[in-house]
């Protein structure tokens, strides 16, 4: 299955002369920035892609006090297909409404840290258990061969059941003996997730949380999980799951699986990610296979906020295409809501 396309690839729904006007326009575009637009394609994934050197897990990193705000994007067709071949001059980024010059813009495909949250209370069942199992094999079947993985599962509280494992196997072993049971503490699976992931040895953090979105049991409130996410930079993929409601129950289950999917997609909105809702076995394996792709195909940009002030204040972050209108209304850009300029210190 080929889920991805390059941006010089994709078909455009213009008439054949406008088509070649449009890109006489990027041609003009590009040529005043003295870079050609790369039209370089995402490779098959039938052949292997190329790796990145990995830092080994005890290499220390020299601490830093840094303003450098750093900004996972991911761009796709409307069908949710990754589009590669972007460069820096085709992105511009913009800080509570002011354009900021871009320090640093990467395309590689690079592995990542990934937290994998699975919801194990009372109101999942063994078969959906059992088909999430199978979607996920196809998840790490996809993903980078040297990404990291944290699984966490949850119900009445959540538990680190596996920490920087690399070993997609070790990872579904987990899944084998699983009983669904207790009430179910998400916000409190995703905090930690992000305390987990945020240790992890590659700069890329991301979190895949499924789960049915019900939410009956935490000591975050969803507020202070709002802001850890807009501070932490982790990228979260929710993939609501779950049976259909019994007849007897049919008229509260309706309104819990609504509260639930608007749950699940605002945690996905605000950290930059994308909410998934399959409703098959097949969608939940495509859902899963997207993710894999989308991590591996985003764009990193990184800048530093003019006139910056530590003052712990919410600054937006917006990311959009500088590319003719005609081809840009046709992709769809995600990337993390904002940010709060507190001033950090990195280490690991």
């Amino acid at each position: 299955m080929n889920n991805h396309v390059t941006f010089s690839e994709r078909k455009s729904p213009l008439p054949r002369p406008a088509l070649v006007l449009v890109f006489l326009i990027i041609a003009i575009t590009v040529a005043a920035a003295q870079k050609a637009i790369s039209t370089k394609g995402l490779p098959s994934l039938d052949r292997p892609l190329a790796q990145s050197p990995v830092l080994p897990d005890g290499q220390d990193v020299i601490n830093l006090t840094t303003d450098l705000v750093s900004v996972a994007v991911s761009v796709t067709d409307r069908g949710g297909r990754p589009i590669a071949g972007l460069q820096r001059e085709s992105f511009k980024i913009y800080d509570d409404k002011v354009e900021q010059p871009i320090s640093f813009f990467s395309e590689e495909d690079t592995p990542a840290s990934v937290g994998i949250l699975f919801d194990t209370s009372g109101s999942m069942s063994g078969d959906t258990i059992e088909r999430a199992k199978q979607a996920l094999a196809r998840f790490i079947q996809t993903s980078h061969p040297q990404d990291e993985f944290f699984l966490i599962g949850f119900n009445s509280s959540p538990h680190l059941l596996l920490e920087r494992a690399r070993d997609g196997n070790a990872v579904l072993a987990h899944f084998t003996h699983v009983q669904p049971a207790g009430n179910t503490a998400l916000y409190d699976a995703v905090d930690m997730g992000v305390d987990e992931v945020s240790q992890g040895v590659y700069p890329k953090h991301a979190i895949v949380l499924i789960s049915d979105g019900e939410e009956n049991n935490s000591r975050c409130s969803f507020g202070k999980l709002r802001r850890k996410l807009q501070e932490s930079g982790v990228v979260v993929y929710t993939v609501k799951i779950g049976g259909p409601p019994l007849p007897n129950s049919i008229g509260r289950m309706v309104m819990d699986q609504s509260i639930g999917r608007m749950v699940m997609d605002q945690i996905a909105a605000i950290s930059g990610g994308k909410a998934f809702w399959p409703a098959n076995s097949e969608r939940m394996d495509d859902a899963l296979e997207q993710i894999a792709l989308d991590l591996r195909r985003q764009y990193s940009i990184a800048y530093r906020p003019s006139n910056f002030v530590a003052d712990g204040k919410l600054h937006r972050v917006k990311v959009t295409l500088a590319i003719p209108r005609e081809l840009s209304r046709e992709l769809i850009v995600r990337n993390r809501q904002g940010y709060y300029a507190v001033r950090k210190i990195k280490a690991r």
